[in-house]
């Protein structure tokens, strides 16, 4: 899971959609509908094509297993060169739930506040 909070941070300032989103379930629900996994992979696509590098930045992730799911904390904090988050940009405080499908732990929700 670790593994999979590292890429996606990765993927998400190289302008990698795709792989952005892989660590997500089909289902992934963002601060209670905000956003999903389409929108997510649309929003680093159309920055991609805009040539704009977003930054992000990761505290510590702490992990916390609750039954058969895990819940990953860690602050973030997101920049963009082109303003194309310029009120979304900032520090946040993250906590993501996780569940096993098959051989992956996959991120099925998360909530963020600055």
């Amino acid at each position: 899971m670790r593994q999979a909070i590292a890429a996606t941070q990765v993927a998400a300032e190289a302008g990698k959609a795709g792989d952005t989103v892989s660590a997500l379930t089909d289902d992934f629900d963002g601060n209670g509908g905000e956003l999903d996994r389409r929108r997510l992979e649309g929003m680093v696509h159309l920055a991609a094509l805009r040539g704009a590098h977003v930054g992000v930045t990761m505290g510590p992730v702490g992990v916390d297993r609750r039954g058969e799911r895990l819940v990953a904390t860690f602050t973030v904090s997101l920049t963009s060169s082109t303003g194309l988050i310029p009120d979304e940009g900032g520090i946040y405080h993250v906590e993501t739930a996780w569940r096993r499908e098959g051989s992956r732990w996959l991120c099925y929700s998360a909530t963020w506040s600055r």
